[in-house]
């Protein structure tokens, strides 16, 4: 996505080197639709420069920091020497994470989805997140929850939610549901712990996987799972809950998964 606007003063931009002067180097900004800076000799690199061409090439990505914007004269002055070195990998990374969510936006709503729709979708993901990338990562580990506030409509968001689970890398995801058990059996106390030591796996849940099952309030309790991705945390919950509702019911008992909670309680 490139944005239609202009930098701010002080923003990191990331940028090519489009051509190299004696005075200084023009940078084409990647980030912005039709939008170039100039980096005056001084700004390249720290020191005296004999030759600009020492220290830069055309067509090299680089990462500048704007200096000032003149909007009326159609100009953006930049500085490369005032960019560190973790400056220009965090803006890198940056850069690259929003290329990332451009792609999964085609996904999304295909390689033919117009400007019109494409600027509407991402004005209103940029409105609640950071970033494209980070409403696409949200979408990933929290699905429809994360875009409740978000102006979409319920198409979109199950394309954005659908999108991200099949492509977003998070360090991990959490999810919960719940699961009633009832036993109405003589010995339903027992029955409903063996249920719940069932759902927790009886120290069978993969190394990876952090699950844990907590008391709401009779009959409700609440699965909370933690996995490297949301298709295994999904499927450790599930087959959690399955293990609980086989147990129970073996005492002649029933148990009944849903994702909300029920009790009134807090």
């Amino acid at each position: 996505m490139k944005y239609s606007g202009w930098p701010e003063s002080g923003e990191l931009v990331v940028g090519r080197v489009d051509e190299i002067e004696d005075f200084g180097v023009f940078v084409d900004l990647l980030e912005y639709e039709d939008k170039r800076g100039l980096c005056h000799i001084s700004e390249v690199a720290s020191g005296w420069i004999k030759n600009v061409r020492d220290h830069v090439n055309t067509d090299q990505r680089v990462v500048a920091k704007v200096l000032d914007v003149d909007e009326s004269a159609q100009q953006i002055d930049l500085s490369i020497k005032d960019v560190n070195d973790h400056q220009r990998k965090e803006k890198i990374q940056e850069w690259k994470n929003e290329q990332k969510a451009d792609n999964w936006m085609e996904i999304a709503f295909g390689e033919e989805i117009s400007d019109e729709e494409y600027s509407a979708v991402a004005n209103s993901l940029l409105a609640e997140f950071a970033s494209l990338y980070d409403g696409f990562e949200q979408a990933a580990i929290h699905g429809r929850e994360a875009l409740e506030d978000v102006d979409l409509d319920d198409d979109q968001i199950d394309a954005i939610v659908e999108t991200a689970r099949e492509n977003v890398s998070v360090p991990y995801v959490t999810v919960s549901g719940y699961v009633d058990l009832t036993c109405p059996a003589g010995n339903g106390v027992d029955a409903v712990q063996e249920a719940l030591q069932a759902a927790e796996g009886n120290g069978e849940i993969p190394e990876e996987v952090d699950l844990k099952v907590t008391y709401v309030g009779a009959p409700e309790y609440r699965i909370e799972v933690q996995a490297p991705d949301y298709k295994t945390a999904e499927d450790q919950l599930e087959a959690s809950a399955e293990r609980a509702s086989a147990r129970i019911a073996e005492h002649g008992g029933t148990g009944e998964f849903h994702r909300e909670r029920r009790s009134d309680d807090e």
